[in-house]
């Protein structure tokens, strides 16, 4: 009997898909496909639900290892910097990958109409990112949006917002609803570590102190480290380095500066520096790694789906 996962990689045939990433016609939904492994790849986890319909992955985030596969789910509830690699991909048998980005203001307007309440297992904060076990319920959904090839753009339209809106519902009232929740009163509240990140995000190449950053958000030094870090898994000055270096690696592949102008746009005083602490998340010098990148066959990208 075919499972709803084979249904998926039926009808995604007939997308011809290519390596890497594919826009649909709906906005917010794309599809991912590799032939052959990756490397671990350093970026920026974005919010985002994301099922793998084939093959593994694995992802380096703070100081977890996770590794997740076919019917496996990825969501995403802010700006994470992390690490992912498809694992095991052949021609054959490639990895494919589904992505729905998501907003804050979305999963929040769901749960006021639909009048979702649901309370945390506790008071700690969870990461801002977690794996879950698709159920049929789930898979449905992504059919029905798979469906939609080939209708009419206003029917597109129409028919994928709603299937967007069931399918934070069903993650809402999942198990980890309680991390959507989380993730809503960290984007709205005014005081606390979502106004932390966004502040971080919009100060990130220039130079502040802890102190700055827990003044912004109304917190305690403390306060501020020990809940930024359950979130990001990481420090906020450390978070503020890994947008820097993700920003500043973004416009040397676009061609639209070179390394040292690059590290001065992000804020970095010390090309050496700045040449050491790429080199430390990238693994090569600048140069080096540019070169590497665009000398690969298919450039390679981290990405959530």
């Amino acid at each position: 009997m075919q499972t709803k996962l084979d249904q998926m990689l039926d009808m995604v045939d007939f997308f011809n898909l290519a390596e890497g990433r594919t826009e649909t016609a709906i906005p917010f939904f794309s599809l991912v496909r590799r032939n052959r492994p990756t490397a671990m790849m350093p970026g920026v986890i974005t919010p985002s639900f994301c099922l793998i319909l084939q093959g593994f992955k694995k992802l380096h985030l703070g100081l977890d290892t996770i590794y997740y596969g076919a019917g496996d789910y990825l969501v995403s509830l802010i700006d994470i910097p992390a690490s992912g690699q498809v694992v095991g991909a052949t021609r054959q048998s490639p990895y494919i990958g589904l992505r729905i980005d998501l907003t804050v203001e979305e999963i929040a307007s769901v749960m006021t109409e639909a009048e979702i309440c649901v309370k945390p297992p506790d008071q700690k904060l969870g990461a801002g990112a977690y794996i879950g076990k698709s159920d049929e319920q789930l898979q449905l959904l992504f059919i029905r949006l798979l469906e939609l090839r080939g209708k009419p753009e206003a029917e597109i339209r129409f028919l994928s917002s709603l299937i967007k809106r069931e399918m934070i519902f069903r993650l809402l009232t999942g198990d980890y609803g309680h991390l959507f929740v989380q993730r809503v009163f960290m984007g709205q509240q005014s005081e606390g570590v979502g106004k932390a990140i966004e502040w971080i995000k919009e100060n990130y190449n220039r130079t502040f102190t802890i102190e700055e950053v827990a003044r912004s958000s109304n917190m305690s030094v403390s306060g501020l480290h020990h809940k930024f870090k359950a979130v990001t898994t990481m420090a906020p000055l450390q978070y503020q380095k890994q947008l820097r270096l993700q920003e500043a690696r973004r416009l040397m592949l676009n061609g639209s500066a070179n390394a040292t102008s690059a590290a001065l746009e992000v804020g970095y005083e010390s090309p050496a520096q700045f040449s050491r602490e790429y080199r430390r998340l990238f693994g090569l010098p600048p140069l080096q790694d540019i070169k590497a990148f665009q000398r690969a066959p298919v450039p390679e990208a981290f990405e959530t789906s």
